[in-house]
């Protein structure tokens, strides 16, 4: 076995598709957000401003965010010194858990390092507390829902996406008997739509199965608190299970799931991804915690998110560019093409120093591929007018069709 041609063959599928990625070395400037320096492979350095990034609401800058973690630094250190059942439990966790379920309107919450391990390590392990579980997962969930639902071991139906009467036709050919649980998003990352919540929660009231929501993309910037899409509707008191993270809207790093005191318990107990994973350091748990906090009481910074995603949006339908709008503040402009897509990319970044990753398959299906813009209330007027004035010239230099795209 020539196991480095091997290798070389797999990245060259990649590069013949069009589909290889590559990392560009940003680094971020506090209290320049979105502005940034791309160090080029030559070493050259030039000024860039960040159209892709999840620091929704730019409060990876916000000063309350950055003294919660220099004092949780300066008082406790770097690390956690462990997981949470040895060392990694400090007040800073525990102030975390109860600053999220309140978030939430639930008894307790359970921190992981990362949403992706939070979905994965929740999801993997509810079949070991429900004896023949059988899970109906959206057809477009995260791969980290996915990739749990995959490992559980249980039945799983995968439903089309919002797709209410084939959710209730698979629920229906199933054993009224069997534990059930319902999976989904409420903003679905890659075209910005939301998910039926209300209407799946009825059919989970009626089919008498659990419902687990994730808000990834929702939480901090949805809702009168910022609780997400099921706070702004008022339905948080109809999921049983919330996920939601820590390193979007509220700019920190982290995941973490939202419930009842017994559920929490039971994944902590049995959910390997948490029992033997070092818990987040504490100052990134402070920070979080600032965040969150601070995020309760700030409906302006929402507001002015939601308008600056509205001005893009406007912008760019009136020069007839293809983008996907469903309301929400996520703005994907459809290219179709991964080779045009990377190459749209990559001169928007060296010609007008605006980095935007392309988004090709398996991330999205093939002939989908885009540009997945994140406006954010940090993003100013010049900003915005870059943008716009570098997409129109390009896609007149590359002769793109110019028709919205139906939401």
């Amino acid at each position: 076995m020539d196991y480095s041609a091997h290798i070389d063959a797999a990245l060259q599928r990649l590069h013949d598709e069009g589909r290889y990625r590559t990392f560009i070395d940003i680094e971020r400037k506090r209290g320049n957000f979105p502005h940034a320096t791309w160090t080029k492979p030559d070493g050259s350095e030039q000024p860039v401003t960040v159209w892709c990034g999840n620091d929704y609401l730019g409060m990876g800058q916000h000063p309350v965010v950055l003294q919660a973690m220099h004092e949780a630094i300066d008082a406790t250190g770097a690390g956690s010194g462990g997981t949470r059942n040895i060392s990694g439990t400090t007040v800073y966790h525990k102030r975390l858990e109860a600053e999220l379920a309140d978030l939430h309107g639930k008894e307790a919450a359970l921190l992981f390092t990362s949403a992706y391990i939070a979905n994965d390590a929740t999801l993997s392990t509810l079949p070991k507390l429900f004896p023949g579980l059988i899970t109906y997962s959206d057809e477009l969930n995260h791969a980290s829902m996915i990739e749990g639902i995959r490992r559980n071991g249980g039945a799983k139906r995968v439903f089309k996406h919002n797709d209410l009467a084939d959710l209730r036709a698979k629920l229906e050919a199933d054993d009224p008997e069997a534990p059930k649980l319902i999976a989904f998003e409420s903003v679905y990352s890659m075209d910005g739509d939301f998910g039926p919540i209300e209407a799946i929660c009825d059919l989970a009231d009626e089919f008498n199965a659990l419902t687990y929501l994730d808000e990834v993309h929702a939480v901090g910037m949805y809702g009168p608190r910022g609780g997400g899409v099921a706070e702004r509707d008022g339905l948080m008191h109809r999921l049983d299970i919330i996920n939601g993270t820590l390193g979007k809207a509220y700019g920190v790093h982290g995941g973490y799931i939202a419930a009842s005191e017994k559920m929490c318990d039971a994944i902590r107990s049995y959910a390997p991804g948490f029992i033997f994973t070092t818990s987040i350091p504490p100052a990134v748990a402070a920070g979080a915690a600032a965040s969150v906090r601070h995020l309760k009481t700030d409906q302006a910074l929402r507001d002015k998110h939601q308008t600056q995603a509205k001005i893009l949006k406007t912008r760019l339908r009136a020069l007839g560019l293809p983008f996907i709008d469903h309301g929400s503040h996520i703005v994907p402009v459809i290219v179709g093409n991964p080779v045009h897509t990377k190459m749209i990319s990559d001169m928007l970044l060296e010609d007008h120093g605006i980095y935007v990753q392309p988004i090709n398959f398996p991330t999205v299906p093939r002939g989908t591929e885009r540009l997945r813009f994140t406006p954010s209330p940090v993003h100013g007027p010049d900003e915005m007018d870059r943008l716009v004035r570098g997409l129109d010239a390009l896609w007149s230099h590359c002769a793109l069709n110019r028709a919205e795209l139906s939401a």
